[in-house]
């Protein structure tokens, strides 16, 4: 089976790309939301995101020469100064992934196991044909982790915390499935939060460029305090408002009219994504109350079965957000660097096995037998 590398998703064409990625109903991996990032100029060859697509006969894979390893959620800094300090050179890579997105969803993106295939191995093909340090799938789905785990790929786990709908109703619903001291909890922080403000969330023709404008600010000012330069610029905000609004919720508050803190979500057909946060005013618990409790109320609203909040977050565990696994696979040319990667990630999936299993013991949010 023939694999063609391509530089911009462009050149594979929207209908080609969305007949392999579409039935996965994952919006980051839609034609629509990889090309935005590289028609605004946030992935490109100055970005160091420099696109080397793959696809082969129904089958597609998005793949990034990297030049860093900024952006990725994924964090191999040490693997790559420990092999440049002993003489090698680690970049460029070649990176499977969703840029500067957290998120789990299909990246062998192909119906049958035969395509699925036929793509990793053309991945790692021009791995070795770019001379490249190494291969990273970031954020694969469980069953391609193991196809990739059992074609040789070196094999990582790690956790995020998810919140999971339990065929509720309403929020009501959930609050009383917790403990008590939990249910307070929730309670006065919401209370807090809102006395200040009105919440409303913007989805389709609702989500006009002074809403963007709004949002732009305060996705700039967190992140420039968070991680120094915000990956995205303004226009991929107005693409994404212009080419996926139904599958965009902006929540956003204000106090006194004036927009003060916004969130941004994906809507999928099986989650509600969290991607960014931002404000100007700091209100007590307003994080919380837009990033976490108003998800939970729009996927019960929307009939989602979950919300997946993005990296980090021991602190949603209270809110009702339970540890989930992610996944990644490396694949380094060089054995010298391979083998102690290899014992490392081992002790790694065991220590995250086990932290997952005593959070869900010991410190689960929910009154006994509820979920």
């Amino acid at each position: 089976m023939s694999v063609s590398v391509h530089p911009t998703i462009a050149e594979i064409g929207q209908a080609r790309w969305d007949a392999a990625a579409g039935p996965s109903g994952n919006p980051f991996v839609s034609f629509d939301f990889l090309h935005i990032l590289e028609e605004s100029g946030c992935v490109g060859p100055r970005s160091g995101w420099t696109p080397c697509h793959l696809a082969t006969d129904g089958g597609v894979m998005p793949l990034y020469l990297k030049t860093h390893s900024q952006g990725e959620y994924v964090f191999d800094h040490a693997w790559a100064q420990a092999y440049e300090q002993a003489g090698g050179q680690y970049y460029p890579k070649l990176l499977s992934a969703v840029p500067f997105s957290p998120v789990t969803g299909p990246r062998l993106i192909a119906a049958q196991p035969a395509g699925r295939k036929a793509l990793l191995q053309g991945a790692v093909e021009l791995t070795a044909r770019l001379g490249a340090s190494s291969l990273h799938v970031t954020f694969p789905q469980a069953e391609e982790w193991a196809l990739m785990g059992e074609q040789g790929l070196l094999m990582r786990q790690d956790q995020q915390f998810h919140w999971t709908n339990a065929g509720y109703a309403t929020f009501e619903d959930f609050l009383a499935a917790l403990s008590s001291s939990h249910r307070k909890t929730v309670r006065r922080e919401r209370r807090l939060a809102q006395q200040e403000v009105e919440i409303a969330g913007l989805t389709g023709a609702d989500l006009t460029e002074e809403a963007w404008d709004a949002f732009f600010a305060f996705y700039m000012d967190t992140g420039s305090r968070k991680w120094g330069r915000p990956y995205l610029n303004r226009a991929f905000f107005s693409l994404l408002g212009e080419r996926m609004a139904d599958k965009v919720l902006l929540i956003l508050a204000r106090r006194d009219g004036r927009p003060v803190a916004g969130a941004l979500n994906l809507i999928g057909r099986d989650a509600l994504y969290g991607r960014h946060w931002g404000c100007i005013e700091d209100i007590p618990f307003l994080h919380f109350e837009l990033c976490y409790y108003q998800a939970i109320e729009h996927a019960i609203r929307l009939g989602l079965p979950r919300v997946e909040a993005g990296a980090q977050g021991g602190h949603k565990l209270a809110r009702g957000y339970l540890p989930a696994p992610v996944y990644s696979t490396h694949h380094i040319a060089d054995p010298a660097l391979a083998a102690p990667v290899a014992r490392y990630l081992e002790k790694e999936r065991r220590a995250v096995a086990r932290e997952m299993e005593e959070i869900a013991r010991g410190y689960s949010p929910f009154s006994q037998g509820k979920a």
